[in-house]
């Protein structure tokens, strides 16, 4: 067997194995807090009120203040913007 058949095959199991955890996980409801009941959009925490209470708000504590966050976000996407116009011309 070649390589290119044998990344082929190891693709597919990993897919497979991925989507396999994936429904295992929903399956069984991991990751969702029994008293916040919110259908699908349990999963998006940001739609949960007081949301923060369940977090610890020790954990991060921000060194830097809001705009250099928010600079190093922007230019994280526009290095991914450009990567993905350079990988889209080849």
């Amino acid at each position: 067997m070649n390589k290119k058949i044998i990344s082929r095959i190891l693709t597919w199991i990993f897919i497979g194995a991925v989507l396999s955890v994936c429904l295992y996980i929903m399956a069984n409801g991991l990751g969702l807090q029994p008293e916040l009941d919110f259908g699908a959009g349990a999963y998006y925490y940001a739609d949960i009120p007081d949301f923060d209470q369940y977090t610890e708000k020790a954990r991060f504590q921000a060194r830097l203040p809001y705009w250099v966050y928010l600079i190093l976000f922007l230019a994280w996407g526009a290095l991914m913007y450009a990567a993905w116009k350079w990988i889209d011309k080849k």
